[in-house]
């Protein structure tokens, strides 16, 4: 299994525990430690180590003094997993939704030409982003958005783009990925639905 895809697995169980433990105020408690990594480095904060080193797999773990592709993906994902979360229901109200990519999700937010304008010009500043502080910064303004009107992003699939995008031999195929579904034509259901 590619490291990619081991990120998302791997942020797709922390994202399940943390919507399945037994203990609401424990899991409460773990997002509001992890909102208070957005935008710091992968291991600067002591209190983020067990919601996101805890069971990673060994070869997604660095070795050096810089965190790895896979350490910066998963902190990034579940730091802004825990802002779009914040004030829902786990179980009722869970923002992570599967095959809601990061550029569909943000196409729900268009409702005339003037929103699709100021929406695309933010997708910009994050899609050109040459490093994951960088990159980070814009992409919490746009979780932010998300999260106001309640429309849920598939955080596995973003984690491995975020894995994905450090890389500048892959970050066109991943903004490819995310300027077509920005743009894909909704169908008729998802119509009916917004």
């Amino acid at each position: 299994m590619e490291k990619a895809k081991m990120t998302g697995a791997f942020v797709r169980r922390k994202i399940a525990w943390l919507a399945g433990s037994e203990s609401e105020s424990v899991s409460r408690a773990t997002l509001a430690k992890l909102r208070r990594g957005i935008g710091k480095k992968p291991g600067s904060s002591p209190e983020l180590w067990e919601a996101t080193f805890q069971d990673m797999p060994p070869e997604l773990m660095g070795t050096g003094e810089e965190p790895s592709s896979a350490e910066w993906a998963v902190h990034t994902a579940l730091t802004l997993y825990a802002l779009h979360q914040q004030g829902k229901d786990l179980q009722l109200q869970c923002m992570n939704k599967d095959g809601e990519s990061l550029g569909k999700a943000l196409r729900k937010l268009v409702s005339d030409d003037e929103e699709e304008k100021r929406i695309k010009r933010r997708f910009d500043a994050a899609s050109t982003s040459n490093s994951m502080e960088e990159f980070a910064h814009h992409l919490r303004g746009l979780i932010q958005l998300l999260k106001a009107k309640s429309i849920p992003l598939d955080y596995p699939a973003l984690a491995e783009d975020l894995y994905w995008f450090q890389f500048p031999s892959a970050r066109d195929s991943v903004r490819l990925r995310w300027g077509r579904d920005f743009y894909r034509p909704r169908s008729n259901e998802e119509n009916e639905n917004n």
